[in-house]
């Protein structure tokens, strides 16, 4: 991709804006970047650009026709009036992680789902590490790719976690390997529907040929589906079934079979990641890294020692024989079942949150056939979480103000050997300015207790 000189409109100052701004300055393009915010309101966002050739147009829109490309943040939608009038004009308009992917001088790996990318592109990433090469987990895991770019080599190895609104603004975007874990309803707000979001999903493989394999969920329809739209090659990962092409379990332990071939990888009791979930995405690592060249003997290395990421299901502290686990990376309904479902002693949850515009009544199901005992409401979803769970029968609901309100009482409402569960079910938007804030405010709290 020819930047020098090129007049390039970057839209949206969060951190991959930022980025993607200070890489193709670097690069000799001529940079506006725009946002709709001020400076005065963005504050130490722009710090990164500090001292770099760049024009801004921040706090009024700029006539986004009159240039080469735009570059956008995911958090734009391409109805957005500035992106709009560009694409009217015929001007390219492509995300970050495009703009980063186009420029990455080394073989990347890509995961899309609606739940486990981050666990699942964690887990590559330290197979990778384990296995030798600098690594670099990035992407919707909350670090651009544009920013990683001027420390990679063609001997490194990125790890980038896609998500649907990436998706919308791919061009050539061709990982060696990619992935599509499950797909359950989310982000309906954006999307519309499922056939959208399911379309977005299937993007991530649209470029992919047959030198490159997309790795699919052969126990999840939605995904195992797409296997017919693929030009390039198709593994499976399976926990239930054997397959011709990928990872199932077999005896006890996760294989990795190819052209006829078996080879154990790790035994299924060895894996440090606990629930069905984990086994699942443990596989999909499993046979992304076997499919680009890592010995198995280091996948079982790294799925033996593997605890987990942050905010997934992640035990915070016990204070007076409860225990609090924080899951803030629940952010949708899927999510929330398999945190639900993790829960083995009598438990209280707290949930609610941004409104997506999604159907609470499987969470709600859950959670009556669950150890929950008790939930505490928040957020702009309580009213329509209260009437799911009224609605299965479910009555022992509290109502909180606030966080910190709802963390006090979901603890006095928790006796000893029980825990407590932030899982919301929803994005965070409506108090936070991300799930990753709101878990550790989450866990401040209950470290002040």
């Amino acid at each position: 991709m020819e930047l020098k000189e090129k007049k390039i409109l970057v839209a949206g100052m969060a951190r991959s804006g930022v980025a993607a701004a200070a890489l193709l300055a670097g690069r000799g393009a001529c940079v506006t970047i725009y946002d709709r915010k001020t400076a005065g309101e963005l504050g130490d966002a722009l710090e990164p650009l500090k001292g770099l050739p760049v024009t801004s147009s921040l706090g009024q829109e700029p006539d986004s026709a009159a240039y080469d490309l735009v570059v956008t943040s995911p958090g734009i939608p391409l109805t957005a009036p500035v992106l709009k009038k560009a694409m009217d004009a015929g001007v390219p308009v492509i995300g970050e992680m495009e703009l980063g992917a186009e420029l990455c001088p080394c073989p990347y790996a890509a995961i899309t789902g609606t739940n486990g990318k981050s666990t699942t592109v964690t887990l590559l990433g330290e197979i990778f590490k384990n296995a030798g090469y600098l690594s670099y987990c990035v992407g919707n895991i909350g670090l651009p790719v544009t920013q990683v770019l001027p420390s990679v080599t063609e001997k490194d190895r990125l790890v980038i976690e896609v998500s649907s609104f990436q998706l919308e603004t791919i061009r050539d975007f061709k990982p060696r390997v990619s992935a599509i874990l499950n797909i359950t309803e989310d982000h309906l707000n954006r999307h519309g529907d499922m056939a959208t979001y399911i379309a977005m999903k299937a993007r991530i493989f649209e470029n992919q040929g047959p030198e490159e394999t997309v790795v699919l969920n052969r126990e999840e329809p939605l995904t195992a589906a797409l296997a017919e739209k693929a030009r390039c090659r198709v593994a499976w990962f399976s926990d239930e079934r054997a397959v011709d092409f990928g990872c199932c379990v077999e005896n006890g332990y996760v294989v990795f079979v190819q052209d006829g071939e078996k080879r154990r990888i790790v035994a299924v009791d060895e894996i440090r990641l606990p629930g069905r979930h984990n086994l699942q995405n443990a596989m999909a690592a499993a046979c992304m890294a076997m499919l680009m060249g890592v010995p198995a003997p280091v996948i079982r290395h790294t799925l033996r020692c593997f605890a987990g990421i942050e905010h997934r299901i992640e035990t915070v502290r016990t204070v007076n024989g409860v225990t609090y686990i924080n899951d803030s990376k629940g952010t949708n309904v899927d999510a929330s079942i398999q945190a639900v479902r993790a829960m083995d002693v009598p438990s209280v949850l707290i949930a609610g949150g941004y409104d997506k515009h999604t159907d609470f009544t499987p969470f709600a199901k859950e959670i009556a056939a669950s150890k929950i005992h008790t939930v505490v409401l928040i957020g702009q979803t309580a009213d329509q979480l209260d009437a799911a769970l009224r609605g299965v029968g479910f009555g022992s609901i509290r109502r909180a103000g606030g966080f910190k309100e709802a963390v006090l009482l979901a603890g006095s409402l928790a006796s000893e050997g029980q825990k407590v569960l932030l899982s919301p079910a929803c994005a965070s938007f409506d108090m936070f300015t991300d799930f990753e804030e709101r878990g550790r405010v989450f866990k401040q709290i209950v470290k002040e207790l």
